[in-house]
């Protein structure tokens, strides 16, 4: 026992319960499945590779903390922790000295929690992308991007049925629209004692986005509609539009939008510069922003996604509700997001791929990259990008548009009940539908 205890790795499994030593093993072997997922281009490589490294190391790497050390988890034999950091310290003491001692910690504290590092994956994104069909075409997308807030709407009444206050269940409920930086501002602003467990949940929705999403495609649309073409010489063709007038949009859509919703106004903003950069023809920082910027943001991404899932985290009682809450927030948007999709389809007269209905989820670019990978692998010759990712910035801008309706509704009520949500002013449904009808004046102005 001795020698044993030399290793600390293995000594923490014989000083932990059944349960942690099962849950470290089993997410060992998943962190190493997700790598070779990631190799085989089945999931995003940039992603799951440092993602899987990230959860297989932490979960090897626990040991005994020194004593006076902050942070860890209380078990036999002594406190057991990491030095990769700690994301459920909120005490400013401890925190800081985390700092000097964790060498994660200071990339999740100054990037991570706070959202920055979202925001600067956004301005990758928005560098990237090309807002023509959007300005388009925008009411297909709108369309679609109301549905896949399904997940948002219909687990309110599940969480509160779980035990958690009404600002609790809509604070976890966003995560539905997979969209960090809204999650993280509706928690602090409704939750805060939630928000470092919500922050943990909030961003291992990508792993469910990349590797969930797809089996739900293949189980909700048969392989003879995700493989449709859709033939553009049947609609009415639109005209092209210069970088002039996409560079202008960018500028008006991003004030109007931060005039709107002040609090999406950082990520509004990230995405615009991107847009801006790209249709200004500015190449230089356009090869930055497009390629260190995001995918090094990416992978560090996935790197704290990875060392957020050790063992004794996920299995906290309180992250592991607001885990499970968060996935059935998920599934329930992709579902909606894929009845958005048969929505137009049917709209259509079959000449639209109901695959691009997942891409409503505002997880920008994975859900459209989803959808086109899916298409793709039925029929080669299947380009639904374009409609995938008009849906995505819609679902965005839908997203941060629904998160101010639920937090005017919960901040304006002192006592907060069924009765304050689903009735009179506050009401889900008479409240919705004025929801429905601005998103379509937000279409219309676009």
């Amino acid at each position: 026992m001795d020698f044993i205890s030399q290793f600390q790795g293995i000594s923490t499994m014989l000083h932990s319960s059944l349960t942690i030593v099962s849950a470290r093993v089993f997410l060992i072997f998943l962190g190493l499945y997700l790598m070779y997922l990631g190799k085989k281009g089945v999931l995003e490589a940039l992603l799951m590779i440092p993602m899987g490294l990230g959860m297989a190391t932490i979960n090897a790497a626990l040991m005994f903390l020194p004593a006076g050390m902050p942070g860890g988890f209380a078990g036999h034999g002594g406190v057991q922790g990491t030095l990769f950091l700690d994301s459920m310290v909120t005490e400013v003491k401890p925190l800081l000295d985390l700092l000097q001692i964790d060498f994660l910690q200071p990339i999740y504290v100054f990037t991570f929690s706070n959202g920055l590092i979202a925001c600067l994956v956004f301005m990758g994104i928005g560098s990237l992308l090309d807002i023509g069909f959007l300005l388009q075409r925008p009411f297909a997308s709108m369309l679609i991007a109301v549905c896949a807030e399904l997940g948002t709407f219909l687990t309110v009444p599940v969480a509160h049925a779980m035990g958690l206050s009404y600002k609790e269940a809509a604070s976890i409920a966003m995560v539905g629209g997979a969209d960090g930086p809204m999650v993280l501002f509706t928690s602090l602003s409704l939750a805060k004692h939630l928000f470092v467990p919500i922050t943990v949940v909030a961003y291992l929705y990508l792993g469910l986005t990349y590797g969930g999403y797809p089996y739900l495609i293949k189980l909700m649309v048969p392989k003879r509609l995700r493989g449709i073409t859709i033939d553009r010489s049947k609609e009415k063709q639109p005209k092209p539009i210069s970088a002039t007038v996409k560079l202008a949009a960018a500028g008006i859509l991003c004030v109007i939008l931060s005039f709107l919703f002040p609090v999406a106004s950082p990520l509004f903003f990230s995405l615009f510069v991107g847009v801006a950069v790209k249709e200004a023809g500015l190449t230089h920082i356009h090869e930055f922003i497009s390629g260190p910027v995001l995918y090094g943001s990416t992978f560090f991404l996935g790197l704290m996604l990875g060392v957020l899932c050790e063992a004794h985290l996920i299995l906290d009682p309180k992250v592991l509700t607001l885990l499970v809450l968060g996935i059935l927030s998920l599934l329930f948007s992709g579902i909606g997001g894929i009845i958005g999709g048969y929505i137009m389809y049917f709209i259509k007269k079959g000449n639209y791929n109901p695959t691009i209905g997942i891409a409503g989820v505002s997880c920008v670019p994975s859900t459209a990259k989803v959808a086109q990978k899916e298409a793709v692998k039925i029929n080669p010759m299947a380009m639904i990008l374009p409609e995938a990712l008009g849906a995505n910035i819609c679902g965005s801008y839908n997203y941060s548009n629904y998160c101010r309706f639920i937090y005017n509704i919960l901040c304006r009520h002192k006592r907060v009940n069924f009765k304050t949500i689903y009735s009179e002013k506050g009401c889900l449904l008479s409240g919705g539908l004025s929801y429905f009808r601005n998103q379509v004046i937000s279409a219309s102005i676009i």
